[in-house]
């Protein structure tokens, strides 16, 4: 799990091409937020993702590409990578937006913590929500300062 250091929190990564990858994406993009950061976190769990970065998010136009989770590189892991990064970033679930009916359904269905977090990327979930609400998962004890 991430640490304290003084004022500032570290980032477990899943292994070092994640660290690596996290680093260059978000030295590659228009922001360094809570979203990017979030969504540069995620997108670096899995290698298909990483790999396939470009059909998941444009860097040029700082938008993200839903229909990549219907390209033929997308399992099931990988998919439930690409949702949880949209999901930090975009606070929903875009890609259910150019469905209709019962696919629209299904798709959204796809976002519920249950479906995203029974794999084996849980924990890396859980560090990527830390990274895009850290003024949550970290709140300050106001006792240590008497008040």
């Amino acid at each position: 799990m991430g640490m304290m250091k003084g004022n500032k929190r570290t980032i477990s990564f899943k292994d070092q091409e994640h660290e690596m990858f996290y680093r260059n994406f978000l030295q590659n993009c228009k922001s360094g937020d809570a979203y990017h950061k979030a969504l540069a976190y995620c997108i670096g769990i899995n290698g298909d993702t990483r790999r396939n970065v470009e059909r998941i998010y444009d860097f040029e136009e700082d938008f993200i590409k839903t229909e990549c989770l219907r390209e033929d590189w997308i399992t099931s892991g990988s998919a439930r990578v690409v949702r949880m990064a949209f999901n930090l970033f975009c606070n929903g679930a875009p890609s259910v937006y150019a469905l209709e009916g019962e696919e629209k359904v299904k798709e959204c269905r796809r976002y519920t913590v249950e479906d995203l977090f029974c794999c084996e990327y849980a924990v890396y979930f859980w560090e990527a929500i830390k990274v895009r609400y850290p003024e949550y998962c970290f709140p300050i004890d106001l006792s240590e300062f008497g008040i």
